[in-house]
């Protein structure tokens, strides 16, 4: 029997459903705002339009969702929620939001959790629209999850299907009977990581560690910090607290970045996983290894003059928060050496764990990635030897390690083409920028990563970018939050055909 062609009308509907839920967290900003004394309206005008388009998309008929309708959904609804980001700021319409290009770009690297910004002056917006950009990433961090869960498991996507094996479980989306009930749990483990890291920097200002740690900037940080998003109602991020915080936001970027089915045993009591994982292993192990390279050519840099525990805290902070794809910042790691930024350039392309909220390529990739190289290279050497690719006790099938080369690939590609479309615009609109600067900026963008060198750095703004170059960062942050695929899907002809 024939199938039909993808069923756009099924999509919709489902993108209806995701838009009313969306207004949910836009009361937030409004809360905040009436706290403060600011205006609801560009919050209240948002909600309006969400409920009410959202309500007109849940009216197409809804069919069952096979996987093209389930990369259609994905594809859009991410875009979708971008540009409800976007919506409030362009409306309220401060500063760098008068140009709906800015307003665009910041919604987009909100909902990707990317953490790049066009703010010039912090100051000049309300609490209000900062509140709102570290919502809005806390929902992409809390929609990775789920769409990891619930659809991109089922279509090979998001490296859930290693998930299964590292974490020894054999459907991830099955942790409970139901996918419901799953998506619950995600929600819940979620929700209370985020109040714990709140939680924890407010006891840090309460014991006078964090003077600074207000409620409203222990509630914004936890957002950023467990989504590993980076976002900061702070110009100089998270810079500008104590010691104290920035060793706290260390942990909590490392948990973030940590696979939540390892979490959820965790809680559960059950240590033996998270003990007996290779990834974790792996994550730890590339954590503290780029830290004390950090450390150590910081240490025999005669530029830095800081004391041993400074260096430490700004090695294992920035390490921590570039290989997570956090991107805060304690320092302005721009004027650190040539090489020491190279050594955050690299871990860029590193990542967390699958099953976290964080981008980039993912560690468990990198890991298959090395094994399968030194088998192939023993096989080299001893060619009627068979020696599968292991993650612990469990064979990784020869599909899934193609497939992982095959992303990888994909992955650096796109990186390639993005810096060079970079330059080649940045040379067109007469403001040329240096190779490493583009580098860094494609990258950070298309990895979800946030800061980038040079006038992109970690207290510096992408505002500066020609508005074309804006918008192909705008499609890098879309691209690759949901991981190239069901972009890729859909410009294939065939995705539209009938079969």
């Amino acid at each position: 029997m024939a199938l039909t062609s993808v069923e756009v009308q099924s999509s919709l509907s489902v993108l209806g459903g995701i838009l009313q839920r969306v207004a949910v967290p836009l009361s937030a900003p409004v809360l905040v705002a009436l706290w403060y004394g600011e205006s609801p309206v560009p919050y209240l005008l948002t909600i309006g339009i969400v409920l009410v388009v959202g309500t007109a998309l849940a009216q197409f008929e809804r069919k069952r969702i096979h996987d093209r309708e389930a990369f259609l959904t994905v594809s859009l609804a991410w875009l979708s929620v971008a540009l409800v980001g976007a919506l409030p700021m362009y409306v309220e319409g401060t500063g760098v939001f008068a140009s709906p290009v800015n307003a665009l770009f910041e919604g987009m690297s909100g909902i990707t959790t990317t953490g790049a910004t066009v703010i010039r002056d912090f100051d000049a917006h309300s609490r209000a629209l900062l509140m709102w950009r570290q919502v809005l990433q806390w929902l992409g961090g809390l929609g990775v999850l789920l769409l990891a869960t619930a659809v991109l498991s089922r279509l090979g996507v998001a490296g859930a299907q290693l998930m299964e094996s590292e974490s020894r479980t054999k459907d991830v989306t099955k942790l409970t009977p139901g996918i419901e009930q799953t998506a619950k749990l995600l929600v819940a483990l979620y929700l209370a990581l985020t109040a714990g890291a709140a939680v924890l920097l407010y006891l840090l200002h309460l014991g006078g560690l964090a003077p600074a740690m207000t409620a409203y900037d222990a509630i914004a940080h936890a957002f950023t910090s467990i989504a590993t998003a980076g976002f900061s109602p702070r110009a100089e991020s998270v810079g500008a607290f104590s010691p104290a915080v920035q060793w706290a936001v260390t942990a909590c970027m490392v948990v973030g970045a940590t696979n939540f089915v390892l979490l959820y045993a965790l809680v559960r009591g059950n240590t033996e996983r998270l003990r007996d994982s290779e990834e974790f292993r792996f994550y730890v192990g590339l954590l503290v290894g780029g830290t004390l390279l950090v450390a150590g050519l910081l240490v025999v840099d005669p530029a830095i003059t800081t004391d041993a525990e400074t260096t430490a805290r700004h090695a294992a902070f920035q390490t921590a928060s570039i290989v997570t794809t956090t991107g805060f910042a304690s320092t302005d790691f721009n004027l650190w050496s040539a090489a020491a930024k190279n050594v955050l350039f690299v871990g860029m392309f590193v990542g967390g764990m699958a099953g976290s909220t964080t981008c980039s390529i993912k560690t468990l990739r990198w890991l298959i990635v090395g094994k399968s190289f030194l088998r192939d290279l023993s096989v080299s050497a001893h060619p009627k030897s068979i020696r599968p690719v292991r993650l612990g006790s469990e064979v990784i099938g020869e599909d899934t390690i193609s497939d992982v080369y095959a992303y990888t690939l994909a992955a650096l590609v796109f990186f390639i083409l993005g810096t060079v479309l970079l330059v080649a615009d940045a040379e067109r609109a007469g403001d040329p920028i240096t190779e490493f600067e583009a580098l860094s900026a494609a990258a950070s963008t298309f990895f979800n990563i946030g800061p980038a060198f040079g006038a992109a750095g970690p207290y510096g703004t992408y505002e500066g970018f020609a508005p074309s170059s804006k918008l192909l960062m705008v499609l890098l942050m879309w691209i690759g939050r949901i991981e190239i695929i069901p972009v890729m899907v859909l410009l294939t002809p065939a995705f539209w055909r009938r079969t």
